[in-house]
């Protein structure tokens, strides 16, 4: 972790303070689920106990709807899995998976919903199953291939809202947190239904509790 390298800062039962030095030369974005780029900042509060009127930023609600950002999780399902085929390993980690389906619904015939074990590392080609790894917003899966583990690709700052659903976010350091095995601050998910056993990372419980954008409480 650089200080000069945008960071985020989970305030005490609060919101996500996340910052940039102003001398470092990035574009650091906050987008919406449909891209749009909702804010460029140098410093900016986003909601993470899901009750904001003004969301992806904070409007002070945590204040009294009684979010807390302990964390319940014992940390028992952060392991990885390896699924071996001919030319390809993915790793897998459901304990830091977010459940938004980018490589069910892409590639079923590799990440099988229902059936055991649930990848076939030989169900499709390659370079299909690098694409498709490398769409996880959470880290959760990664690949080797010729002895090399594929990372997501560098890119610029960026937190991504996935709709209806936590904070994708790429190349921004986190302050005070580990990560779960496998994952960098390449790539992470944020919880911001403030329903995560988790916290502060989402663990998919924005289904669970039905969380919708438009959601306040």
């Amino acid at each position: 972790m650089s200080e000069d390298n945008p960071q985020i800062q989970c305030l005490p039962d609060g919101p996500y303070l996340l910052t940039k030095n102003e001398t470092t030369k990035v574009s650091l974005h906050v987008t919406g689920p449909d891209g749009e780029t909702v804010s460029e900042v140098t410093g900016v509060a986003l909601c993470r106990c899901g009750g904001s009127r003004n969301k992806p930023f904070c409007d002070g609600a945590h204040r009294n709807n009684g979010f807390s950002d302990k964390r319940l999780a014992d940390g028992s399902a952060d392991n990885r899995v390896s699924y071996t085929g001919s030319r390809v390993t993915i790793h897998d980690n459901r304990g830091v998976c977010v459940h938004a389906g980018f490589c069910t619904d892409r590639l079923a015939s590799v990440f099988r919903m229902g059936q055991e074990p649930w990848i076939d590392a030989d169900g499709a080609a390659v370079e299909a199953i690098v694409e498709a790894v490398e769409r996880c917003p959470s880290g959760a899966l990664s690949c080797t291939v010729d002895d090399t583990e594929h990372r997501p690709a560098a890119a610029a700052p960026e937190v991504r809202v996935i709709k209806d659903g936590p904070y994708r976010v790429g190349a921004v350091d986190l302050e005070g947190h580990a990560f779960g095995s496998g994952v960098t601050a390449g790539r992470y998910t944020l919880c911001r239904c403030g329903a995560s056993k988790n916290k502060p990372f989402c663990d998919g419980s924005h289904w669970d509790i039905g969380f919708r954008d438009d959601m306040v409480f």
